[in-house]
């Protein structure tokens, strides 16, 4: 699995957040709540739902799975106009993604993770930006279908550059 590497532009979105940790794993909670809201949101760009994850600085350093971290869900908007009751804002500056297409059913994107992070990352050139993370579910995410597909954007910047 190669990742194409983008530099993505400054992006707004909207949407609900909440804290969690990967063994206290929330996402359904977060996604039940923000799926019947969705169509509130003014001024969205296409009908991709982003699910982003900010970390704190140290967060991967010695990695605890108990640690909290935000978790989002949201769509790109182009401006922030009249956001709805209980959602709030989110700016991603711009900068450098590796991006993967996680093919298969969302259950198996701990594989992807595992490889992006644990394979890929270390032998890359790259290291980890403090950046959000996002998972992008376009048209053909179809989340446990065997046929899906997501793209998963990970912040990096050269290992030259630390």
């Amino acid at each position: 699995m190669v990742p194409i590497l983008v530099i993505l532009p400054a992006q707004k979105f909207v949407g609900k957040k909440i804290r969690m940790s990967f063994s206290a794993n929330r996402t359904f909670e977060l996604w039940k709540s923000f799926m019947p809201l969705r169509k509130e949101i003014k001024n969205a760009i296409g009908n991709k739902l982003y699910s982003i994850e900010v970390y704190p600085p140290s967060f991967f350093d010695n990695f605890n799975p108990d640690a909290e971290f935000e978790k989002w869900a949201a769509v790109e908007v182009k401006i922030f106009e009249k956001v709805p009751e209980d959602m709030e804002t989110l700016t991603s500056p711009e900068g450098l993604y590796a991006i993967f297409t996680h093919k298969g059913p969302a259950c198996s994107g701990p594989v992807t993770y595992d490889y992006i992070f644990r394979t890929w990352l270390p032998g890359s050139d790259f290291i980890l930006d403090q950046r959000p993370h996002f998972a992008v579910m376009g048209e053909k995410y179809k989340h446990e279908d065997p046929e899906s597909e997501e793209d998963i954007l990970i912040p990096v910047k050269s290992r030259q550059e630390s």
